[in-house]
This record gives structure tokens, C-alpha cells and sequence, in this order.
């Protein structure tokens, strides 16, 4: 890793509070590299022989089956992902590939593992990294079996509108085949569920949402802390965990 890079990862959530000497020793085994958009990181079934920490850009992770294919989650920067088939040195259970130009960290896993072993912080930061991604995990399902497709799109449309300081009108950050994979719906009902927003508030002109009224869509959406909240179970020096 360049010098300069140094601070920014001793930054990161999962590293803040770790001992000096065994992060020098994670930073002289990891890497630190740029990748453009749709490059292949980590096949499902292959074993974990390291942690990825997405420093800047975005990371779909997606899974296949019998000839069909889903995005099952894109992670934001700062987040670790795949952290539990590294601690339990298993195989991955999903692929990664870079979703927009990312720079991501790469630690072996024997590094990883040894330092959750002999490292307080450090094992308090990944237990803190898993149950946030656990939480939202419940959630995420929390959503898909309690709202119809509608109520879910509306619900997706405000937290994206949130997480931009709820302007009324942005871009979709990705295509609508990935927007249905997340929420559980096939293209065709992504489109129906538009159409039934434009009665509450919401026009789409391609990738383009114009949220028109936002009161009438919230009260039709019905958002609630318990599914829709990102969690953010800590902050470390000003940076915030905002991962899947």
C-alpha cells in the first residue's frame, strides 16, 4: 500500500480502534487497488482467502442458480464484505463484482483471522460489522414478506431520495433489473409497481424519478425505523459504517 493511503483505511470503522502493531502488520500484507466497473472480485463457492473492505465506489453482490442469476445486495463505501467466510475460512456464498469505479483493500485471511483472535478492538469492530449486516439482512426480509411490490418500491424510492438530503427529483443509481433484484420482484412487476406509484405522487421518465408529492407517497409507503432505518451501529473518528 502507498504511504498516503495509510490513513484513510486506519480510518475505516474495522480498524479505528485496533492496536498500532497489529495493524502495521495488516497494512504490510494488504493490498490497496483501483478497479473499473464490472470487474469479477469473488466467485461464489471459491474459498475466502481474503477480506474485501470497500473504500470508495460501490460492489454488487450477486448469486446464481440452474441458469438464473440475482443481485442480492450493493454495498456502499466504508463496509467489509464477505467477513464471514473469512472468519470461518469457508467458501463464499455469493460473487462480488465492482459495480463503479472502486478502491478496495485486500487481507489475507490468516491476517484477519489471527488479529479477531488476539485483538479486543478489533474483534469488538467485526462483531459490531456482522451484527449491523445481520440487522439489515432482517430487514431486508422484513420488507419483501410484509409489503406488497408497490408499498416496497415506494418505500425504496423515499430512502433513496433520503439518502440524497430528499430532493424530489434524482437519478436511479442503477439500472431497474438490478432495483427488482433487490427488492424481490421481477422487471415486469418493477414496471407495474411504477405505475401504480403514479397515482401517489411518483413519475419515472427512464432512469429519471420525480417524486411529485412527497406527504402522498410517504403516506402510502407507510416507512417505519424497523425495516427502513441503515443501520449504523458506530461511528469511529467521523467515519460511518454504512454497508448492507
Amino acid at each position: 500500500m502507498r504511504p498516503e493511503d495509510i490513513p484513510i483505511v486506519r480510518n475505516l470503522p474495522l480498524f479505528a480502534d485496533m492496536d498500532d502493531q497489529r495493524f502495521d502488520e495488516l497494512v504490510e500484507a494488504a493490498l490497496l487497488q483501483t478497479f473499473p466497473p464490472q470487474v469479477d472480485l469473488i466467485r461464489e463457492g471459491d474459498p475466502a482467502d481474503f477480506l474485501y473492505v470497500l473504500v470508495e465506489g460501490a460492489v454488487e453482490l450477486y448469486a446464481g442458480h440452474n441458469g438464473r442469476e440475482t443481485t442480492m445486495a450493493v454495498i456502499e463505501p466504508t463496509s467489509a464484505f464477505i467477513l464471514a467466510a473469512v472468519l470461518n475460512d469457508a467458501v463464499f456464498l455469493m460473487s462480488a463484482r465492482t459495480f463503479l469505479p472502486s478502491r478496495i483493500m485486500m487481507i489475507p485471511n490468516e491476517h484477519i483471522r489471527r488479529c479477531f483472535a488476539e485483538d479486543r478492538a478489533f474483534a469488538a469492530a467485526v462483531a459490531a460489522e456482522l451484527s449491523k449486516a445481520y440487522r439489515q439482512l432482517v430487514k431486508q426480509h422484513k420488507e419483501i414478506k410484509l409489503r406488497l411490490a408497490a408499498e416496497r418500491l415506494a418505500n425504496y424510492l423515499l430512502r433513496q431520495s433520503q439518502a440524497r438530503g430528499d430532493p424530489t427529483h434524482f437519478k436511479l443509481p442503477a439500472g431497474k433489473g438490478t432495483i427488482a433484484a433487490l427488492l424481490g420482484m421481477t422487471p415486469e412487476n418493477l414496471s407495474r409497481a411504477f405505475g401504480a406509484l403514479s397515482a401517489h405522487g411518483v413519475r419515472v421518465r427512464g432512469g429519471n424519478i420525480h417524486i411529485d408529492d412527497r406527504a402522498l407517497l410517504a403516506e402510502f409507503a407507510k416507512p417505519t425505523p424497523l425495516i427502513d432505518a441503515v443501520e449504523e451501529i458506530y461511528e469511529r473518528r467521523g467515519v460511518k459504517s454504512i454497508g448492507p
